[in-house]
């Protein structure tokens, strides 16, 4: 059984990594069922294991948080779908880069639900979507803005941390940092494309789509 989690308002997020360790533990140990949670943060800037310091073009904008996640720099903030995962993928064949597929494809079918097609690129993590509508990149390729980010830590086999979708964030916060330490492409969020989507819609898509990735059940 997988556990669904809604908070309202904006959850801090120390404690959420407090709630998130402490429930991995218990998943680890067999004493509590896996979980999917459903929050929004304050603005706040959070450094992966990989983060660049050159990356944090404005410190003091926002409180930064030292996580052990991986990935780079990333924004949370109002408006933004953070989807925390704390599930055992040690009984989901013990595949990390297969788990990360999982998630990319999940965060895709859940755009698809919005007639937004979501794509992955070699070497960038994250969910992509094209916009002809911009000018080209300086190498004449289209150009693409990110609208999700991924980045999970694994412990005893038990995920945590998960995945963030624009929803309705204010962009410009993304102006203190090089999202994920890539300067070239920029970010977009469901409104920002045009679509009149809210949290609960997206949260009802997520929950519809769920089940067809994650067919695996422990």
């Amino acid at each position: 059984m997988v556990e669904w989690i809604t908070t309202p308002g904006l959850t801090d997020y120390r404690d959420a990594e407090a709630w998130m360790d402490a429930r991995a533990t218990a998943i680890a140990a067999g004493t509590a069922d896996e979980c999917v949670w459903l929050l929004e943060h304050p603005p706040l800037y959070t450094a992966g294991t990989s983060a660049k310091p050159e990356d944090l073009t404005d410190p003091h904008r926002f409180p930064v948080h030292e996580t052990r996640r991986g990935g780079q720099y990333t924004y949370h903030g109002p408006g933004q779908r953070v989807a925390y995962t704390l599930l055992d993928v040690g009984k989901r064949g013990r595949d990390v880069r297969a788990f990360v597929q999982q998630l990319e494809t999940w965060v895709i079918a859940t755009l698809e639900t919005f007639n937004v097609t979501g794509e992955i690129r070699e070497g960038r993590v994250g969910v992509w979507v094209t916009r002809p509508e911009k000018p080209p990149q300086p190498n004449g390729s289209t150009a693409e803005d990110k609208i999700a980010a991924i980045g999970i830590r694994l412990r005893k086999w038990v995920s945590f941390h998960g995945l963030s979708i624009n929803v309705e964030p204010d962009l410009s916060h993304f102006d203190g940092i090089v999202p994920c330490g890539i300067a070239e492409h920029g970010v977009t969020s469901l409104v920002d494309l045009g679509l009149p989507v809210t949290m609960e819609d997206v949260d009802v898509a997520l929950r519809q789509t769920f089940d067809t990735v994650f067919e695996k059940q422990p």
